[in-house]
Order: C-alpha cells, then structure tokens, then sequence
C-alpha cells in the first residue's frame, strides 16, 4: 500500500494530492499537463533541489515512511525500495545493456548478478541486446532494457511513466502482461501513468485520475474510465 501526501509548485503549475494506492496495480491516467510525470517523480524522490523541491511531501510504502516525518526529506536511495522507468529510457552510454541492468544489484555474487541480468533481458524480450551499446539500440529496444534494469533489484515498487510509448500495440500489449505476471509474482506493487486508457483495462487496475495537478477521482477502471468518458461525450454535445 503506497500513502501520498504532496504540495509542489513547477513553475505556474501547483499539485496538491493526499492519497492512498491500495491496489496492487494503479494507472495514473489524465490529459498532458494533468501532473503525472510531476506525481510519479516526486514519489521516486527526484526533483528535490531548491526551487523545485515540494513545500510539503509525505511518502509511505507499506506502513514505513519514505520520507523522514519531520523534514519531508526522501531517505536515502537504498532504504526506498523503489525503482522508476521514465519516459527517456537514460540508459548510461558508456556501459554495455547488460552493465546497464547489472548496475543496481552490484550487492549480489558475481555469479547471481549475470543469472539476474539473463533473467531480467529474457522477460523483456531483450536477450539478444546483451553485448550491445546503448547508442545502437533502437527507442524500443532502449525502454525494454531501462525496464529490465528497474526491474533487477526486485523493488517493492515500481513507478512507470509511458513505458512502452516507443512500442507497436501489440510488442506492448505482450510485454505488458508479461510485466503484469512478474509483478504479481514477486509482490511487486505498480505505478503507472499513461495516456492510453487501454493500458489501464488491460491491468485491471485501479485508476487514479488527475487533473490540473489535482486527484480527482481513484477507483477500479472500468468505473473510472466509464465516468470520464460520459463527462467528455457531454462537455462535445
């Protein structure tokens, strides 16, 4: 269970939001704008230098704070038991694809880390790309190997912002279920924001839906996406 409370400003644009993400899955779904990619990188603790840094900010993961309660400080990397795929895959260019999935388990044996990375590259269909440099792979080669890396140290959760946008339909369509199953297997609760409603039916996920930096509402999808979708069809006619 993920329990949010944010009071930001970027610029003219201000989120305030006070949550609760009960569900294993939940998609983040709004117009361009609405505060997705600001929500999914304040909750990965990105974004903290001064101006940018939120006036108030309350992160916590299983009943144990991410943030510290008297400052809103993030802790430290390491205690955050997250990873986050954003929508530039930022791959390091001067390590091979597997280095780049390797780089976040360095703790493991020699032996389990190269079991990891093959693991990891096989459920994202990116096996072949192993030996490759980041510079040769295409834009959905480079987002299948970004999400192989987030997913090697096993978080407890995983922030995704339009992971699968340099994918054709049905590429995405496999690897997000894929994902799903892996997900759901290791206990791996999900974050994702997406412009695409069929993400969110697809996962049979809860769906929080903002709106000029604000939560407006949070249900199951199929209820959520319904309602908006007959606001939309009234606002045309």
């Amino acid at each position: 269970m993920l329990e949010l409370a944010f009071n930001a400003r970027r610029g003219s644009f201000h989120l305030e939001i006070e949550c609760r993400f009960a569900s294993e899955r939940t998609v983040i779904f709004g117009p361009s704008g609405a505060g997705k990619t600001t929500l999914l990188r304040l909750i990965a603790g990105l974004d903290l230098s001064e101006p940018a840094r939120p006036q108030s900010a309350r992160v916590v993961l299983d009943g144990r704070a991410i943030t510290d309660s008297a400052t809103g400080i993030w802790l430290k990397p390491g205690h955050r038991q997250m990873s986050m795929v954003a929508q530039q895959s930022a791959l390091f260019p001067h390590l091979t694809v597997a280095a780049n999935v390797a780089y976040g388990i360095a703790s493991l044996e020699p032996g389990a880390r190269t079991t990891r990375v093959i693991e990891m590259l096989e459920l994202v269909g990116g096996l072949r790309l192993m030996d490759r440099s980041p510079r040769d792979l295409s834009g959905g080669e480079s987002q299948r190997v970004a999400l192989a890396r987030a997913l090697a140290p096993h978080p407890r959760l995983l922030l995704l912002d339009e992971p699968f946008s340099a994918l054709d339909g049905a590429a995405s369509d496999n690897l997000l279920i894929r994902l799903q199953q892996w997900a759901t297997d290791h206990k791996v609760q999900t974050v994702m924001a997406t412009h695409d409603a069929t993400d969110a039916l697809a996962l049979a996920a809860e769906v929080a839906l903002l709106n000029e930096g604000r939560l407006t509402t949070l249900g199951p999808a199929a209820d959520v996406l319904s309602a908006e979708r007959q606001r939309l069809q009234n606002r045309l006619s």
